[in-house]
């Protein structure tokens, strides 16, 4: 009988001596020592929410949680390209409706169909920027929700409107009043048009989920036809305000990052 995937990586993580789990998490990310499946002895679970398009964590292990996935009605829930980088780390199981391990296959699949908000070229950007130690976060989508005592949320149908309070960034106050949910943040996000995508951060020890305070850039995915016009360029700008932006370009695999600076040039005689 063939093993099921989450026996044979637990049989594997008994047999070796894990270097993961002897170091920090976060010195490990900054190391840039990631490959692929990685034994490790404490493993978290998720199960995967195909209303959502997200995957519903059921067992945290590790330090990662503290920068990685959103907190809704006290759950943590981890977007595709979370949940498939963890997963390349063997750092998280994926587990179905009958609590059997997904293999790595099925979650490319789901990252190729592009019905999470995700696509092949963002998750690369995502794996890549983790590998580094940066903090990423979906840009538009809030780290928590507060929901107000007395009221269930269900975060898959309730129309609630997401109001942020100014003094508290990353961490937004659930008021029933507009139609808007969690789903529908996720479903607006755009794949391969000029605009945000990610919300990036310095690595940061001392990064919390209810105050992450301003990203260090915002990062925006250019379109694999051209790169954005002047014009475009300014009005993203000014969508900024005084956080800086960044494009990031994606072909066959490889990562380039680039931003633009105004420079005023001398008048000739």
């Amino acid at each position: 009988m063939e093993e099921n995937d989450c026996d044979s990586w637990e049989k594997a993580s008994d047999n070796e001596d894990s270097y993961v789990d002897e170091i920090d998490e976060e010195d490990y990310y900054m190391s840039g020592f990631i490959s692929k499946l990685q034994f490790r002895k404490d493993i978290s679970k998720a199960h995967w929410n195909n209303e959502l398009g997200m995957a519903e964590v059921v067992e945290k292990k590790g330090k990662m949680w503290t920068t990685t996935g959103i907190v809704r009605n006290g759950k943590t829930y981890c977007s595709i390209e979370e949940t498939l980088f963890l997963a390349e780390i063997g750092a998280l199981y994926l587990l179905d409706n009958n609590d059997l391990c997904l293999p790595l296959k099925e979650i490319y699949e789901k990252i190729a169909n592009e019905k999470s908000g995700c696509s092949w070229e963002l998750f690369e950007v995502y794996r890549h920027l983790k590998s580094l130690g940066y903090i990423v976060g979906r840009h538009g989508v809030p780290w928590i929700v507060k929901i107000p005592k007395g009221r269930d949320i269900n975060i898959t149908s309730d129309p609630v409107s997401l109001q942020v309070t100014p003094k508290r960034h990353g961490v937004m106050e659930v008021e029933p009043k507009e139609e808007s949910s969690l789903v529908a943040l996720f479903d607006n996000i755009q794949i391969n048009e000029v605009r945000p995508v990610f919300d990036v951060y310095l690595p940061n020890r001392k990064f919390k989920k209810s105050c992450p305070g301003d990203p260090s850039f915002l990062l925006y995915l250019t379109c694999k036809v051209c790169p954005p016009s002047k014009a475009e360029i300014e009005v993203l700008e000014r969508q900024c305000g005084s956080i800086p932006l960044k494009f990031c370009h994606v072909e066959q695999g490889r990562v380039s990052f680039f931003s633009f600076d105004s420079v005023e040039l001398p008048i000739l005689p």
